[in-house]
């Protein structure tokens, strides 16, 4: 964040670089780094307080949590036990992925319930919806079903304080009847209470444009997953800098998008470990997108 200056040089520089790319006035205000723990989800079990204190040494203020669950919590350990590890270690957990046990099927609120409280108890703005089970998404009307879950889920998570999410896979894109669920879900969903947290890597690897997401539903992508794609095999991923995908004119859309924060994720292909490759990205993204 740009901190008080001289303010004719402050002013200057501003205006300058709103003129030149006036999209990237987005990451003079956010340059905060987020990571989906998910990508250390071999080492974190292991070691919750370690492996935090890795990922705040390598550059990241942001997380995304992922596995809390009724039975185990988070990784055996409470909502209040993790914070205080987050805080010990200069960490946010703004979001987190959240599977709500079968609420998408059956209307059943009793992980759902427990999962409010567990992203109040963490003080995150979002809960984000990670995934749809295949059996459950095979239809448009299978589509319009979990979108008006989401609609009710949304509502209970803005009485707590907490905003909703949906998290894609490339599944979303397959069309149903001329129309994709993704499309569904945009459409039926609340506007103003239902956000979305785009996959970059899934959608371009379902074949479509972000940059057409954004400008056809312009606000609506309050969040990324930023992954790279392989060069040599585009089913696995790499890290951010090393694979296939052209970040920078997606991070210029930023504005357009609507997106508050943005999560590194790497699911498989490290090149040395987990870790060198978190810091890796980490740095790619520090110097050439914010």
């Amino acid at each position: 964040m740009i901190t008080r200056r001289n303010f004719i040089v402050t002013t200057g520089l501003a205006a300058t670089a709103v003129l030149a790319a006036p999209s990237f006035a987005f990451s003079m205000k956010k340059r905060e780094i987020g990571l989906q723990l998910y990508t250390l989800r071999d080492e974190l079990p292991k070691d919750v307080k370690a492996t935090l204190e890795i990922v705040s040494k390598a550059g990241y203020s942001n997380v995304e949590t992922y596995g809390f669950s009724i039975k185990d919590q988070f990784w055996g350990l409470t909502p209040k036990e993790l914070k205080k590890i987050l805080d010990d270690n200069g960490l946010k957990a703004v979001s987190g992925h959240y599977n709500l046990g079968s609420f998408l099927y059956d209307g059943n609120t009793a992980e759902l319930l427990a999962s409010i409280e567990a992203a109040k108890i963490l003080k995150s703005e979002f809960l984000t919806v990670p995934w749809v089970d295949e059996p459950f998404r095979k239809s448009i009307d299978d589509y319009k079903k979990i979108a008006s879950r989401l609609n009710e889920a949304a509502k209970l998570c803005k009485k707590e304080g907490l905003k909703l999410a949906y998290h894609n896979h490339d599944f979303e894109f397959q069309k149903h009847d001329q129309i994709t669920g993704y499309e569904v879900l945009l459409n039926e969903t609340d506007k103003d209470l239902v956000f979305f947290e785009l996959d970059l890597y899934w959608v371009i690897h379902s074949g479509n444009d972000p940059l057409k997401l954004f400008k056809e539903n312009p606000g609506r992508f309050k969040m990324w997953h930023v992954k790279d794609k392989d060069k040599k095999n585009n089913d696995f991923n790499t890290e951010i800098g090393s694979g296939t995908i052209d970040f920078k004119p997606l991070f210029a859309s930023a504005k357009r998008s609507g997106v508050v924060h943005f999560f590194v994720e790497q699911e498989n292909n490290f090149a040395v470990n987990s870790f060198e490759s978190i810091k890796t990205s980490c740095d790619f993204i520090s110097k050439n997108l914010i």
